[in-house]
């Protein structure tokens, strides 16, 4: 069976298991939060394989009894100008904003409570780093989200240098985060400062159901040596590459990278909206680093890489 027909079916067979799981997370006149133990999400898909020559080396677990924080550091605090970017969210390593589903999901819970008396009450939620790196000079990260789309609400799949680190110089990655309820995914390459258009590559892809079904994103890098400068990486969208760049000079290597997943609140891309009173859940149903990408391995990432219809991106 070719690839492409394999990613069919198993996007078939996702979207054939998932109902709605969007609708609690978008709800805007909800003004409480269920307890975790009464919120059914729908029965979570069957995860992506890796293919026959790949093998899975890290996958953090999602276990109901198992702490978030055991795979993962919570940061804290609305950070220096809010986490740079104005946002109002104050981050916390409450099980309230994260916390494992007795059916093996991560949920990224943001709380929004406009009538709140303080900051720090108002719009809480979390923003975590894994503990695990890349790793390895090449390559593939999946992950398979439901991301929560309204006014107000920035939720992030990223990559940043374990710490410490130099922001941005040392390079930022961003697989999956949409703004302000606009059901736009922006893939995104960042290593250099706002006045420096050339150093930036983003492309955005309209998913318009993105908040009701689980999208699969991979990123896959190659970078051999772990040489500064040299390297190839390319995103995919439901397994169609969607935007493709050659790894900057002066980035930290590739291996060094931290996986971030954060719902922000606010700020600066959300244009001055805040949320409305009530949760927005970002679903993560798996997570895992592979040793290389599914559904014809290498061969195929070289084939998208020399592909003309596989788009390098714009500049600011």
């Amino acid at each position: 069976m070719a690839w492409k027909d394999k990613l069919k079916r198993l996007k078939d067979e996702v979207e054939s298991m998932i109902s709605s799981p969007g609708e609690a997370s978008q709800s805007q006149a909800a003004h409480s939060q269920p307890p975790q133990s009464q919120h059914q999400y729908p029965p979570p898909p069957a995860p992506p394989q890796a293919s026959a020559g790949s093998q899975i080396y890290w996958q953090p677990r999602f276990e109901a009894d198992i702490p978030v924080t055991v795979d993962w550091d919570a940061k804290l605090g609305n950070g220096p100008d809010g986490w740079g970017n104005q946002e109002l969210e104050h981050y916390t390593a409450n099980p309230a904003n994260a916390f494992h589903t007795q059916d093996g999901r991560l949920v990224l819970r943001a709380l929004a409570h406009n009538a709140a008396p303080t900051p720090d009450q108002k719009y809480t939620s979390a923003r975590l780093v894994s503990r695990q790196t890349l790793a390895r000079d090449r390559g593939v990260l999946t992950g398979v989200i439901v991301s929560p789309c309204a006014e107000g609400i920035w939720p992030a799949f990223w990559l940043l240098p374990q710490e410490p680190f130099s922001w941005p110089i040392d390079g930022e990655i961003d697989i999956a985060e949409t703004w302000n309820g606009d059901h736009e995914n922006r893939t995104c390459l960042h290593w250099g400062f706002h006045n420096e258009p050339q150093k930036h590559r983003v492309i955005g892809t309209k998913i318009p159901d993105m908040h009701v079904r689980p999208v699969k994103y991979d990123f896959v890098w190659d970078q051999p040596g772990g040489q500064p400068g040299q390297g190839r990486m390319i995103w995919y969208i439901d397994g169609r590459p969607v935007m493709k760049a050659p790894i900057p000079e002066g980035t930290r290597p590739m291996r060094e990278m931290t996986i971030l997943l954060n719902v922000a609140m606010g700020g600066s891309v959300c244009s001055g909206k805040t949320p409305a009173d009530g949760y927005y859940d970002m679903i993560v149903q798996t997570l895992f680093l592979g040793s290389e990408p599914e559904y014809g391995g290498w061969g195929r990432f070289d084939n998208d890489w020399a592909s003309s219809s596989t788009p390098s991106g714009n500049t600011y």
